[in-house]
């Protein structure tokens, strides 16, 4: 069986982030790196026979220009490849005019129909054809999507790799593109010269075109491995959701096996960050035996078993998980996040329309595309300034090249101003207040029983997403539902934050393991139900301890290896009661190197405290709620015994 094995699985990313995901700016490579691959160079490839959608054979010279022809195998499942359409739709405008002919080949098992279908999304301009039996590859020794070939007037191999420098690794951007390889290569040989770099390592999706071979049935995949993806799996790796992929079925597990085999073991899927702490509700991890299974599954050749053994199919609703809901808030009209460009972070303001002041009980997210939106976090506002922000947007002349459109306000952070509680309609109420937020592989959230969060009458919702860019265009119209209460509320939903930095203080320039420290003092009893680190870019590590009055320290949580993608709210097996006077510490470690490829400075310098991703943040955020009516929050100075 064929396999195209996957850049990574992207099934599930942040839930609630109160920093925004930058770009690192520090080109990044790695000693480890494999050679680029230079067989086929400076060969003659054959005329091959390939075939158009509609089954009419095309011979590969036939699209062979004067000067040359490229070749590129591409695969509409890799988000690497999809990058690369608005790329090279430019280079073929540019180098066509010059004599040079285009042919984009697919070495997966889609029908030709739905290669010619994504393609036509993609607005591809040349010829994208299927090489399902792998003819080409082999032809070409081509090993990953996306990897170029440039043949010249004579259709030998002058060049092979990637597009340019855009990926230094896995699902990890270089800041800025640097090195246009391909384009170099067109020039060369559009001159008649030499290619000055003849082959680079192309990064994308990995073509295998071995066939499996089973060498035991002890573990298959209706009885042993569908259970443990509709588990683990099947939430987000499903049609319209956010993993690039499906894993529904056996054929889907396949192709995907070696990837899935290496996320898990590496315990990068299903993403999970903390490495030490204390239990939580929401823990995605897969049990040694279910490692050991998939792992096994994959070396014996992925056998299929009897169908029969196979577990009921898995209840995947497009409806409300929570049931439905008391007030459904939705976009005015569709969002549209143009192909390419820098990660989408946009504020939509939404009229709840109540006229009393609600409890909200739980609330569940449903994004309009979820293949694009990365996360929401959503706020409330009783000011009206968001609206005044969302206005202006509407009313700025916007430029010919912005291909972003629709409702809504771009931000940099939170709601996109500093809220002042003087502007509030009324003492009682906070100006702005957070709702929670979402991210892939989340059914909803609800408080713990009793507790709840208010949302006063007439406040404007303000809904901050973050998008995804695909290769083309899309569109998205997200909504959510809010359950409120049906009983008094007894105590409220408190987010307390222990800071590690102030407005003061930075991280120098240089030091790879900079270490910054907070503690706080909770002012009253009180139990913990969920913990949420924060940090920026060059975070490295965070831990969270807590030490009661006259005992030992705890640890709540740790991340050894931060990532800015991955923040979101853990929420304790069991609520955690602390007594009045309990020290809550926060330690982060900061990577100011010119060797963090997240780094958003190059050459590195001091990174202050603030709000935009490429300045910095430390905090241990926790959700509580009282124990009994005093009221509770942290206090920077220890109290009073």
């Amino acid at each position: 069986m064929r396999r195209l094995v996957p850049l990574g699985l992207t099934a599930a990313v942040i839930a609630v982030v109160v920093g925004l995901v930058g770009t690192p700016v520090t080109q990044h490579t790695s000693a480890a790196d494999p050679p680029a691959s230079t067989d086929r160079l400076n060969k003659e490839i054959d005329n091959l026979k390939l075939f158009s959608a509609d089954g009419t054979a095309l011979v590969l010279r036939e699209v062979a220009k004067d000067k040359g022809t490229v070749v590129v195998f591409l695969s509409f499942d890799c988000p690497v490849s999809n990058s690369y359409a608005a790329t090279l739709t430019e280079l073929h405008k540019v180098y066509s005019a010059k004599g040079i002919g285009f042919v984009a080949l697919v070495p997966t098992d889609d029908a030709a129909e739905k290669i010619t279908k994504k393609a036509g999304e993609f607005k591809l301009p040349f010829p994208v054809l299927s090489d399902s039996k792998l003819v080409a590859a082999e032809a070409f020794k081509a090993t990953v999507t996306p990897e170029a070939f440039v043949l010249d007037r004579n259709h030998v191999v002058r060049y092979r790799g990637r597009i340019d420098n855009q990926y230094y690794g896995r699902m990890k951007k270089n800041p800025q593109i640097t090195e246009h390889d391909l384009r170099d290569a067109l020039e060369a040989v559009v001159a008649g010269k030499l290619v000055p770099a003849p082959a680079t390592r192309a990064i994308g999706c990995h073509i295998d075109p071995k066939e499996r071979t089973v060498t035991s049935d002890a573990v298959t995949y209706h009885r042993d491995v569908a259970p443990i993806l509709q588990k683990h799996c099947q939430s987000c790796h499903r049609p319209g959701d956010a993993g690039p992929f499906a894993l529904l079925s056996y054929k889907q597990a396949v192709n995907w096996s070696a990837d899935i085999v290496h996320y898990t073991q590496n315990r990068d899927m299903p993403p999970w960050k903390p490495t030490a702490g204390l239990e939580f509700a929401n823990a995605r991890t897969l049990t040694i035996r279910e490692l050991d299974t998939l792992a096994q599954w994959e070396k014996n050749g992925c056998p299929e078993g009897d169908p029969k053994d196979a577990p009921a199919p898995p209840k995947l609703s497009d409806g409300w998980r929570l049931g439905q809901p008391d007030l459904i808030v939705e976009m005015a009209e569709e969002f549209q996040v143009g192909p390419t460009g820098k990660d989408v972070f946009r504020c939509f303001v939404l009229p709840t329309g109540l006229k009393e002041d609600k409890h909200v009980v739980a609330y569940e997210v449903k994004p309009g595309n979820a293949a694009v939106l990365h996360h929401s976090l959503n706020y409330f506002d009783t000011t009206g300034k968001a609206r005044k922000l969302e206005a202006a947007e509407k009313a700025r002349k916007k430029g010919a090249d912005e291909t972003d459109h629709g409702p809504g306000y771009p931000v940099a952070m939170g709601v996109g101003f500093i809220p002042n509680q003087a502007d509030a309609p009324r003492p009682s109420v906070p100006a702005v207040g957070i709702l929670g937020g979402w991210a892939p592989g989340q059914v909803g959230t609800t408080f713990p029983d009793g507790c709840g969060i208010l949302l006063p009458k007439e406040a404007e919702l303000v809904l901050q997403l973050h998008y995804h860019r695909t290769g083309k265009v899309e569109k998205d119209r997200t909504k959510i539902g809010f359950y409120f209460a049906k009983k008094p509320v007894e105590k409220p939903w408190l987010m307390l934050g222990v800071g590690g930095m102030s407005f003061l203080e930075s991280i120098p320039a240089n030091k790879a393991n900079h270490v910054q420290k907070g503690s706080a003092w909770i002012t009253a009893d009180a139990n913990v139900h969920s913990i949420m680190p924060h940090m920026h870019l060059i975070g490295k590590s965070i831990k969270i301890t807590m030490t009661p009055p006259e005992g030992d320290p705890k640890l709540l949580l740790e991340i050894k290896d931060w990532d800015y993608n991955w923040q979101e709210w853990y929420w304790l097996a069991k609520p955690l009661s602390v007594k009045a006077g309990t020290r809550f510490d926060v330690e982060g470690v900061f990577d100011n190197s010119g060797k963090n490829p997240n780094n958003p400075n190059n050459p590195p310098k001091a990174v202050w405290f603030g709000e935009e991703t490429t300045s910095e943040m430390l905090f241990g955020f926790l959700g509580v709620t009282p124990a009994g009516k005093e009221r509770v929050r942290l206090s920077r100075t220890e109290l009073k015994k």
